[in-house]
């Protein structure tokens, strides 16, 4: 029997980070896409000069952070403490990204945030999406988050599709969750903690918790 839990806390069991005030009190996580931008220029606002430099263009960065002078920096960007922005990393316009977290080159962030940890770290896209601390992306990884027909993205799972109310929603990676490289997120995924999903995997989606989503679309349960 598959446990079908898309709820917020069952996503990010070890918290919300920076996030916090924005996710704790959402059902849903894809429930707070639209607010990310609000909600950065709110926070950023709040964040003490002493730990963090402000930028032109809303622009936040913890003074622990690392960013290459070759990265580009939009609007809506809070970078926090012990974090990596590599040379080439693309960072658009609306994006949290916690503590102790890698961007590397090539890759390619808009409208979502990055809790914790999340290593992102060679030629990803990162849009209209939530990952978890601890979420690790292989090389080429892009979360999907328009349906071609541009009609509303609806989460599919073993118990029928789930409307978003959005047109643009890419993944929901919860916490710890390792995904191998070329992998596409289609618009919609949700992958539960801890879970694992082999290379060159079209993901489609409700992925349970701890699980092994194979490149046949084969999900089987991590026992150990």
């Amino acid at each position: 029997m598959i446990n079908i839990d898309m709820s917020t806390k069952a996503l990010f069991p070890q918290g919300y980070g920076l996030a916090g005030e924005l996710l704790e009190n959402c059902e849903y996580p894809w429930q707070v896409l639209k607010e990310i931008e609000n909600f950065i220029i709110v926070l950023g606002n709040k964040l003490p000069d002493t730990e963090y430099e402000k930028r032109p263009n809303n622009v936040w960065i913890a003074k622990s952070a690392l960013v290459a002078d070759s990265a580009f920096l939009g609007h809506n960007i809070i970078i926090g403490p012990g974090t990596e922005i590599r040379h080439g990393a693309f960072l658009r316009n609306n994006v949290l990204i916690g503590t102790e977290c890698v961007v590397g080159n090539s890759t390619e962030l808009k409208n979502s945030l990055l809790i914790a940890s999340v290593q992102a770290p060679h030629f990803n896209y990162i849009g209209d999406s939530i990952l978890g601390s601890g979420a690790h992306l292989g090389a080429g990884v892009i979360t999907s988050n328009i349906k071609s027909d541009k009609t509303n993205v609806e989460i599919k799972t073993a118990k029928g599709r789930v409307s978003t109310d959005l047109r643009k929603m890419g993944a929901m990676i919860g916490d710890r969750v390792e995904i191998g490289c070329n992998t596409v997120l289609n618009p919609g995924s949700v992958i539960g903690p801890g879970s694992r999903i082999y290379p060159l995997t079209s993901v489609r989606g409700y992925v349970p918790a701890r699980s092994i989503l194979k490149s046949s679309g084969e999900i089987v349960e991590i026992r150990s």
